[in-house]
């Protein structure tokens, strides 16, 4: 379903990359994916980048005291009522839920293990027009070190039922369903830190990571061949970390 009307409530439904420069983020992101950048006004350098004429990501400027990095925003129908799941379950609200205009109402949260993300309530703005083709958004995953406290968090927050995938004890993850619709993965890691990662769709892996680092960026793990497609870790030249894949044939989120 690459074109997108509308989000499930707990679909990973938008990311946008924080930066002290976002002109000069929009320039990377723009030669890195192609996507066309436009800053909205009175947003206080709020850029969104459009693709095919399809919003499908966006970038701000960096909140003080925070690391440059891509924030993941889960739909909900109820911010108000998601933030009281939240606090419920163990969490912290960063940001009370608030208004932004007309587009929809949003708050930010930390889960139980520290991983900050958003919640969006769309009114105008629905999240990622297009998902899962090349240079868009293509999958939400959460990077935790207790993989039974993150689930239990997002379960009752959410309500995301859990998949397990593989039978190696060593690699724990967890597919997470909307539904009958995997919408993001929970992994359990051993020495990094905590985290929400964005994935983003490519036609080739290799090509695209070889770009990032003309432009400036640092391949942090080299492309390479998953059951999910191939894949590569990267981080922009401002800091923030990012994922791209060659999506394997049939393989797309909800």
């Amino acid at each position: 379903m690459p074109e997108k009307t509308s989000y499930a409530p707990g679909t990973p439904c938008w990311v946008d990359v924080s930066w002290d420069d976002v002109g000069a983020c929009a320039s990377f992101y723009s030669g890195l994916f192609g996507w066309h950048p436009t800053t909205l006004p009175d947003s206080g350098g709020y850029t969104m980048f459009h693709q095919d004429g399809r919003a499908v990501a966006a970038a701000g400027p960096n909140q003080d005291g925070w690391t440059p990095q891509w924030s993941t925003y889960i739909a909900t129908d109820d911010a108000n009522g998601t933030a009281a799941r939240i606090a419920a379950a163990g969490g912290s609200m960063l940001m009370e839920p608030f208004d932004v205009f007309d587009a929809g109402r949003m708050a930010f949260a930390s889960d139980t293990q520290g991983s900050v993300f958003g919640i969006w309530q769309a009114r105008e703005h629905i999240g990622a027009q297009l998902v899962n083709e090349p240079s868009a958004y293509a999958w939400a995953e959460l990077l935790t070190t207790d993989i039974v406290a993150s689930q239990s968090f997002y379960t009752a927050v959410f309500g995301w039922v859990p998949h397990e995938v593989g039978d190696d004890p060593g690699f724990l993850y967890r597919m997470q369903l909307v539904g009958d619709w995997p919408v993001g993965g929970i992994f359990q890691v051993d020495g990094m830190p905590p985290g929400w990662a964005a994935y983003f769709a490519v036609e080739d892996a290799d090509a695209t990571a070889a770009r990032a680092e003309e432009l400036g960026a640092a391949v942090l793990r080299p492309p390479a061949d998953t059951p999910y497609g191939r894949m590569a870790v990267l981080a922009d030249p401002g800091g923030a970390g990012f994922a791209v894949i060659r999506l394997a044939e049939g393989l797309a989120r909800a």
